[in-house]
């Protein structure tokens, strides 16, 4: 039993190195472009069956998330419940992400409101001092509340704005009556979508647009040491192959471009003699929103990652889905891929959807990964898009 809980906590360790690599601040890391990633983790199963793409298919109680402008075309209220074990490949039941959304329509104001609880869970961590005296456990977790609204600007333009609380607890050190794992911030997103009423394309076109996470930097230790959140513009299109009574297929593509710009700088420390006795890598990034020009400016379209997929309906109404998608990006520039296989179900005012992720590459950290979403809808109905 002892050598398992060695196992678990040299995992647990690895797990936390890892993340601290990708969002301590900017003297500590250079590498990571932004702090809090797991903002960007897909949050319903629907979506992440379809490679993780939904600007243009923003139509149920997760909208907020891909496109909050899609919600001004609800017209009834939803809950939306996921539920994924994360990375799977540690094998760690207390390493997990939960989702939480609300949305609904309400004539008084005009428009749809949502809200939104993300939460993921880094697990139990043994703290030890210098002279490896056991000091207790901590938890790490990380959690945002999102509330949001959508209205319509005209009957084929949907609008939403989301407003955001972010919270970090990677390591709440309090020894030293000042915590030292621990930042807060805000953000918030504007998203838009639109469906034409175009004869050549018979109402089956659609395009989002989602600029998300747009807020102050989050320090964990020093103002002067914050990281930029992870700001992301995100351009969707949906398309209905097929549309009749009893079989629908639609298909979607989502191009996504992280809007964070970082510059390396290494510093060098030289003797008497002029000579260099040391070097430190270092790094500083650009504030919003000159971030969103300066981004491009580095890697340009090839930091560019693109999402796609096809969803299959079966019945009148929907009873039963297929799915299936496909995810890029480019080797030099992350080099994650993988396909993503999905189902889903409706009956009455419940439904629930399951996805399964399949990475290209071996014994990548996110391969296996499964989501499942429940799904209840009440009062109401989604205006067609057709």
């Amino acid at each position: 039993m002892k050598s398992k809980r060695i196992i678990k906590s040299l995992k647990h360790a690895f797990i936390v190195l890892a993340l601290l690599y990708l969002v301590l601040p900017a003297k500590m890391n250079a590498q990571g472009e932004s702090a809090v990633p797991f903002l960007l983790i897909a949050p319903n199963a629907r979506a992440a069956g379809m490679g993780e793409a939904g600007a243009a298919l923003s139509d149920d109680g997760s909208a907020s998330y891909w496109n909050p402008g899609g919600l001004a075309f609800e017209k009834y209220h939803e809950i939306s419940i996921t539920h994924s074990n994360w990375l799977p490949q540690f094998h760690l039941s207390d390493l997990f992400y939960e989702y939480f959304a609300y949305s609904g329509y309400f004539e008084e104001v005009g428009g749809t409101i949502s809200g939104s609880i993300i939460y993921l869970n880094l697990g139990e961590f043994n703290r030890r001092d210098e002279f490896n005296n056991d000091l207790g456990t901590f938890k790490a977790y990380e959690f945002a509340i999102t509330g949001g609204y959508s209205t319509k600007l005209a009957s084929e333009l949907g609008v939403g704005i989301n407003l955001r609380f972010i919270r970090s607890v990677l390591d709440p050190d309090i020894s030293q009556k000042q915590a030292r794992g621990i930042g807060s911030t805000i953000s918030f997103d504007i998203g838009t979508l639109w469906r034409p009423s175009l004869p050549w394309i018979e109402n089956r076109l659609s395009i989002g647009v989602n600029l998300s996470n747009l807020g102050p930097r989050l320090a964990y230790i020093q103002k002067t040491q914050a990281d930029p959140l992870p700001t992301n513009l995100r351009l969707g299109f949906g398309y209905k192959v097929i549309e009749s009574e009893y079989n629908n297929i639609t298909a979607i593509i989502d191009f996504n471009r992280m809007l964070v710009r970082r510059y390396p700088q290494i510093n060098e420390i030289k003797d008497s003699a002029g000579i260099v006795t040391q070097k430190s890598e270092e790094s500083y990034t650009d504030n919003l929103p000159k971030s969103l020009v300066s981004s491009w400016g580095s890697g340009g379209l090839k930091k560019v990652t693109i999402a796609g997929g096809l969803e299959y309906w079966y019945g009148s109404p929907k009873l039963f889905a297929l799915r299936w998608g496909y995810f890029y990006e480019d080797p030099n520039h992350g080099n994650r891929k993988f396909m993503t296989f999905g189902a889903g179900i409706r009956y009455d005012i419940y439904g629930f959807d399951f996805s399964y992720l399949s990475a290209i590459e071996e014994n990548h950290p996110l391969s296996e990964t499964l989501r499942f979403t429940l799904l209840i809808s009440w009062g109401g109905e989604t205006e067609e898009w057709e």
